[in-house]
């Protein structure tokens, strides 16, 4: 190789990896973007099932994330939007209860009858989340479902179950209380860096 062809050579590495990490930097920006533009997005309408993804629990009791998705799950089961629940998560730390039995639990004391209250509780993540729920849905011959989580987090659940072939309604519970701007924004920064993760199936 002649002098002159390494630092050409070395150019051309430079610039390929100065535009993969600029192709990286738009493919997050714009997925932070459809993250805040979900966010606040209540798509509801009537489906096949209401699928509420799952938060953490506390010795057999919902945490206030987990039970504010939970109440706007009941809502919609009440106002007949969709027949069934499905309801999703699995033990986490607690080998005694699972996300999604606390929250079959819930529904069922608070009138939902329990023949239409499905609990997923094997799951660890959003991505095991969405296939054990499409392989419900699959099983009990259904096709729709309305998404009930936390705003920042709905489209990464819209995008794992639609991956399966599922039609999803995004459903984001109402915040209980104002959130700063700031705080908001890092809560997208944060949930974009879990989707480019779920694409990349590393989570």
């Amino acid at each position: 190789m002649s002098p002159e062809a390494e630092p050409r050579r070395r150019s051309w590495k430079w610039r390929i990896a100065l535009l993969l990490l600029l192709a990286a930097f738009v493919f997050y920006g714009v997925a932070c973007w459809r993250i805040a533009e979900q966010e606040s997005r209540d798509e509801t309408q009537a489906a096949d099932a209401i699928v509420v993804f799952g938060a953490a629990e506390y010795s057999g009791r919902p945490s206030p994330v987990l039970r504010a998705r939970l109440d706007h799950a009941l809502q919609l089961y009440e106002r007949k939007l969709a027949p069934y629940v499905i309801v999703t998560g699995g033990a986490g730390e607690d080998p005694q209860f699972s996300e999604g039995g606390v929250g079959r639990d819930y529904m069922v004391r608070h009138g939902v009858p329990e023949d239409r209250v499905i609990a997923e509780t094997h799951s660890s993540n959003t991505r095991e989340q969405a296939e054990r729920v499409a392989a419900i849905m699959r099983e009990n011959h259904m096709s729709s479902c309305i998404a009930v989580s936390d705003g920042y987090h709905i489209f990464r659940a819209k995008a794992a179950l639609e991956r399966l072939g599922m039609v999803v309604y995004g459903a984001p519970r109402p915040a209980e209380h104002y959130v700063p701007l700031a705080r908001r924004v890092l809560t997208v920064m944060r949930e974009g860096v879990s989707y480019c993760l779920w694409k990349l199936r590393i989570i």
